[in-house]
Parts: C-alpha cells; sequence; structure tokens
C-alpha cells in the first residue's frame, strides 16, 4: 500500500475518531492496529509527553541560578538564550544554536493557542523580534534568565510587559509529535 494512502487513512481515521459513530471508523481503526499504527502513535505520544516534562522539571531545578551575559551553565549564570539551550542539550539530548533569534529560526512555528510545555516562548525585549526566549512550562507561565540582576524565574506571559513583547512560539522539533507522515515512513508490520 502507498505511503500517501497510508497518511490519508491515518488522516481520516483521526478525523472519525473525532466524530463518534463515523461508518468506517471501525474498519480504519482496525486496518490502523493491525498494521501497527496505533501503537506507534501511543508510543510517539508518551515519549513526546515524557520529554516535555523532563524538560519543565529540569529547567525548575534551576530556579534562582543568576543571569550572566553570555553564561551557559549553572556554575557561570546563564542568559535567556544559554539556559534554554543548556535545558535541551541535557534533558532531551539536542543542541540548539546559540542565540535566540537563531533557535527561533531553527524551530517550528506554533500558534499560541497550541503551546505544551517544553515548547519556546520568544519575546522582544531589546527593540528587536526575537531577543529574548523562554520555556512554556504550562498555565500561561514560562521559565527563563530574564536580565542582569536577576535569576533563573517562572513568569506569567499574560502579565502586560510580557504580552506586549510576545514573538511568538516554537516548538523544537526533535521534541515535537511526529507528523503521522513520518511516522509511516517506516516500513509497516507483516
Amino acid at each position: 500500500m502507498s505511503r500517501w494512502l497510508c497518511a490519508l487513512l491515518l488522516t481520516v481515521s483521526l478525523g472519525a475518531h473525532a466524530m463518534p459513530g463515523a461508518p468506517a471508523e471501525d474498519e480504519v481503526m482496525n486496518f490502523m492496529a493491525e498494521k501497527g499504527l496505533l501503537n506507534r502513535l501511543q508510543e510517539v505520544r508518551h515519549t513526546v509527553q515524557g520529554r516535555a516534562s523532563a524538560l519543565v522539571v529540569t529547567a525548575m531545578g534551576f530556579l534562582g541560578v543568576p543571569y550572566r551575559r553570555g553564561g551557559n551553565s549553572a556554575e557561570t549564570g546563564f542568559d535567556c538564550s544559554g539556559f534554554v539551550r543548556a535545558m535541551y542539550e541535557q534533558t532531551v539530548g539536542l543542541i540548539l544554536p546559540r542565540r535566540a533569534d537563531e533557535q527561533a529560526a531553527a524551530t517550528q512555528v506554533i500558534e499560541r493557542r497550541d503551546l505544551q510545555p517544553g515548547d519556546l516562548v520568544f519575546f522582544n525585549t531589546m527593540k528587536r523580534t526575537f531577543s529574548h526566549v523562554g520555556i512554556y512550562v504550562g498555565g500561561g507561565k514560562f521559565i527563563h534568565s530574564p536580565k542582569p540582576g536577576a535569576e533563573v524565574r517562572v513568569e506569567n506571559m499574560q502579565v502586560s510587559y510580557w504580552q506586549q513583547r510576545f514573538d511568538g512560539a516554537r516548538r523544537v522539533y526533535g521534541s515535537a509529535p511526529v507528523p503521522a507522515a513520518t511516522l509511516l515512513q517506516q516500513p509497516l508490520e507483516p
């Protein structure tokens, strides 16, 4: 069976699953179960959730570490992008670019309403886009290393200061949910 047909069936099944009682739902779900696709989707979901949780927990462990321009470790202190880079490297094993604007360019754009723990949030704090970055922790809050004289802390994105400076949200590719088409690039079980 061609990959595009499998992707179409997966898309249809996800849509049918959202509409209980759809006529083809049982057939598509059975087909996906026979080919092992349901298990693959479940594995991806658990992996992504686990990585995001570990990332947020790890980041919280650095609360109180002082800001240091150019800093990228707990021993020397962190600047915003150094903090994000260190958390992703330590927890997920991904090495992100060093600067906030480079991190924005290297990650997948997502809508604010789609934010999940572990996603990156960007702000214009220096009269240029993507001049500040933090890690979304859920509940409208993010963790970051804010500025000289401050420490790693959690802040509310709904506060006027952050709302006015919000530049967008991004998902780090290696930690993102794997698109259905990518799952289907692997050989199907016999």
